[in-house]
């Protein structure tokens, strides 16, 4: 994420949790974790207020949490109760780590161009057969809005974007949000 995007989450991070901890992806969790044998490995990629890290540990599931921002890795941590590793997405050096990724509404922060190249590391941090989540705002808008940077992403973009980073696509769906925000959803499979 760039250093305006990070600022804005760096400037309040507890502020940020409260109004995102309580949000209900309870389902998107489960679609995900259907994928997943009891107990495999997650890394929460873009974990925010933790609030995943927690459902998935709950569940059962070893879980690592990684965010860019350090204002949210110190609330992530005192959320969960666990450390939180602070780390950019295009920094990513897992190899074979996980057997899940997360990153419910966090790549849309980078750059359309970053988002291939953040996709081949969460590749390469997956074993074979391993499960990737991911979301975006559904849109074709690309800039800054309400502080940050946003990628937005069709449904046939995300598809492209997964093909030409190695991935199968399993699914590819639309929510709507309480606010009425659409989203675009995927969970990709490592194959090979």
């Amino acid at each position: 994420m760039d250093q305006v995007t990070r600022d804005f989450y760096d400037g309040d991070p507890e502020g940020y949790s409260e109004s995102t901890f309580g949000n209900d992806v309870s389902d998107l969790r489960r679609r995900f974790l259907d994928h997943l044998d009891p107990g495999a490995r997650i890394l929460d990629l873009g974990c925010g207020s933790g609030r995943d890290t927690l459902a998935f540990r709950d569940a059962g599931y070893e879980v690592v949490s990684v965010d860019g921002s350090e204002g949210m890795c110190r609330v992530a941590s005192a959320n969960t109760g666990d450390s939180v590793r602070c780390l950019d997405f295009l920094d990513l050096d897992y190899i074979e780590e996980f057997d899940g990724v997360w990153a419910c509404a966090s790549m849309l922060h980078l750059r359309p161009e970053e988002i291939a190249d953040a996709m081949v590391l969460v590749r390469r941090a997956l074993r074979c057969g391993g499960v990737f989540y991911i979301s975006f705002k559904s849109g074709g808008f690309a800039g800054y809005r309400e502080g940050r940077w946003y990628t937005d992403v069709q449904p046939d973009g995300l598809r492209s974007m997964a093909s030409s980073s190695g991935f199968d696509v399993l699914d590819v769906w639309s929510t709507v949000d309480p606010r009425g925000t659409v989203w675009t959803n995927a969970l990709l499979e490592k194959q090979g």
